[in-house]
């Protein structure tokens, strides 16, 4: 799974440090503390910022291996999301659009009010960023969602173990069942990166998630947003297979404008289990919707 972020033999916490210490850090207001941003690729002002919003119970490590290729087109904006990471819980939120309503407000903060950007969402992500579309102005030029839920579909169900009664080899072993079953199409490809990503990201997740994943939420949103819309998936999502298309006809019903596209033998985690793919997609997909 190289992408030309890795070292050889270069320990997963040690790539996940060289690359956080890459990006400069930003705060914004969030709930009764701040919200934490990571950006890179400064020295790119001359074209749109990509802003790239991670799943459920993670944080910016979901794009560990997309945020410095993509950093050589855009200047890549990670947040952590709400509650998530290192970013403080966010005010009450029975539904996402208070969410977008705090990252939409730390983005005109971050990149300046009015500055136009492309945003792209994982998950929980994607649905965050459809509701933040629904209230945007010209300011977005484009949505990407990515292994997204909230479509009015039902879902595949996943059982996921528990982890945090777990410790040693015990905790590992349940952090690999459960990439498998949910983020990966291939366990093979599940490697030590992968299980320390995991592993912080489930020791600093406070904001849960996955109750909003069987509403009609996203469609609904995006339904009102103005800004041009993709919906992508690895062809082996667990929530989407297999009836990917189903989610495409889902989100045509209300935006029959939208883009769509699938990387073939990808899990849900697709922008790590196929970064290469994933990012030459996305990147073909803005220049062609925007002329990015």
């Amino acid at each position: 799974m190289e992408d030309g972020t890795g070292t050889a033999g270069e320990a997963p916490e040690a790539r996940l440090a060289r690359i956080e210490a890459a990006a400069r850090r930003a705060e914004t207001p969030c709930g009764e503390g701040a919200l934490l941003w990571r950006l890179w690729g400064e020295d790119r002002p001359e074209r749109p910022p990509l802003v790239l919003f991670h799943g459920g119970s993670g944080s910016w490590r979901h794009w560990v291996r997309n945020v410095l290729p993509l950093s050589r087109e855009r200047l890549v904006v990670c947040p952590d999301l709400p509650g998530l990471g290192g970013s403080a819980m966010p005010p009450s939120a029975e539904d996402p659009a208070p969410i977008a309503a705090v990252m939409r407000a730390g983005l005109a903060r971050v990149l300046g009010e009015g500055r136009r950007y492309d945003l792209a969402g994982f998950s929980f992500g994607a649905l965050i960023a459809g509701h933040l579309a629904a209230q945007a102005g010209p300011e977005l030029r484009t949505v990407t969602l990515v292994g997204a839920a909230a479509l009015g579909l039902p879902r595949p169900r996943t059982e996921l173990l528990k982890v945090r009664d777990k410790s040693g080899e015990a905790r590992i072993a349940a952090h690999r069942h459960n990439l498998a079953v949910l983020m990966f199409a291939d366990p093979a490809r599940i490697d030590p990166l992968a299980l320390a990503i995991q592993e912080a990201n489930t020791r600093e997740a406070r904001f849960r998630s996955r109750g909003f994943a069987h509403t009609t939420s996203l469609r609904d949103a995006i339904a009102r947003a103005r800004a041009p819309v993709a919906l992508l998936y690895g062809e082996r999502d667990a929530i989407a297979w297999p009836e990917v298309e189903r989610r495409f006809a889902a989100l045509r019903a209300v935006r029959p404008d939208a883009w769509t596209g699938v990387i073939p033998g990808a899990g849900h985690w697709v922008a790590y289990e196929a970064a290469g793919a994933f990012n030459a997609m996305l990147l073909d997909m803005l220049e062609r919707r925007a002329g990015a």
